[in-house]
């Protein structure tokens, strides 16, 4: 069966985009509603430094709740902070009432959501919370209530207005409750100086770990690298350049430093009778691309776009060539 062909009359289809257009608009002043809610509300500001000392600080991990929609965005919170190096789960507070308490200790972080504050199935684990000593980071839009006034940290939200006509679907309320979540994330990774090789170590799979693995890891090394000696003849470039299938050859000099590269396209820029006589030297291109084995293959990648180059020669610390990475190696690792 074929996709459902779906036909609307221009005004139907107007209208669509215009509803389309002012959910965009509202979700848009939303965050911006955030935005200048951390630059005017002091308060606000001090409690969200106050949220990432309290994570910061604790021996225990952060555990996220909330129902309904609240709940939906406390997994994204908690999936987050967990992939960028703050220990993290998400429990529903239902299956907390039973039982699922037991697994969150004094040394623990409460984040609770809610965008009232009076979310009844939250109310256990207030009560556990302050018979443990568990501290509580909650976020919600209502200073005076229950959850707020219960929380060791309140983040209040600014009100803003629902995407949804008759103000009742969580829309824009959720995506500010997903930015505050995503900024705490962000704001203890950089606290703890999470690095790119740490963030890899939690994200092994799929195109974002190809895109983290490291250069040495993908390059082509020992008598697989195409190197040739300054003053040997082109012919034995040539053959070089054939046998190891790489359309490049490294010149290197009597130190082992490379000094330069010949391509295909050196080839043809010198293509004369005597070609094959000539020394390395007279034809190869000075100053070659390279690149280090320890940067991320993402990065590698981006260098090759913006060189408009297919290959690069991998150099140690002392300049030596160490290994030789072709743009295929980056395509067959999923990077691009």
């Amino acid at each position: 069966m074929g996709l459902r062909q779906v036909k609307a009359d221009g005004q139907s289809r107007s209208a669509m985009l215009d509803s389309i257009g002012r959910t965009l608009t509202k979700a848009t002043n939303g965050i911006k509603a955030l935005a200048d809610h951390l630059t005017t509300d002091e308060a606000f500001a001090r409690s969200l430094v106050d949220a990432v000392e309290l994570i910061g600080d604790s021996e225990g991990r952060v555990v996220v709740s909330g129902v309904g929609k609240s709940g939906h965005i406390g997994r994204k919170i908690a999936a987050t902070m967990a992939s960028t190096g703050t220990s993290a789960y998400f429990v529903h507070p239902t299956e907390a009432s039973h039982g699922d308490l037991g697994m969150v200790t004094s040394q623990d972080v409460l984040i609770l959501l809610s965008w009232s504050g009076e979310t009844a199935e939250l109310g256990n684990m207030l009560t556990y919370a302050k018979r443990f000593k568990v501290p509580i980071i909650s976020i919600c839009a209502n200073r005076d209530s229950i959850l707020a006034r219960n929380s060791e940290v309140a983040l209040v939200l600014p009100k803003v207005q629902e995407a949804c006509p008759h103000g009742l679907a969580p829309t824009t309320s959720a995506m500010l409750q997903l930015a505050i979540g995503d900024a705490l994330a962000i704001a203890l990774l950089e606290r703890r100086g999470f690095s790119a090789e740490d963030f890899k170590t939690f994200h092994p799979g799929g195109k974002l770990g190809a895109q983290l693995r490291l250069v040495h890891e993908l390059a082509h090394v020992a008598e697989q690298v195409p190197l040739l000696a300054v003053g040997r003849p082109m012919s034995e470039a040539v053959i070089e350049m054939s046998s190891k299938g790489f359309g490049v050859v490294g010149i290197v000099d009597d130190g082992g430093t490379l000094v330069g590269v010949i391509t295909d396209g050196d080839l043809r820029r010198h293509m004369t009778g005597d070609l094959l006589l000539q020394p390395v030297e007279a034809v190869m291109s000075h100053n070659p691309r390279v690149i280090k084995g320890d940067v991320l293959a993402s990065a590698a990648m981006e260098f090759m776009q913006e060189h408009k180059v297919t290959v690069l020669f991998l150099i140690d610390d002392a300049g030596l060539p160490a290994g030789i990475l072709h743009i295929h190696d980056l395509l067959r690792a999923g990077v691009a």
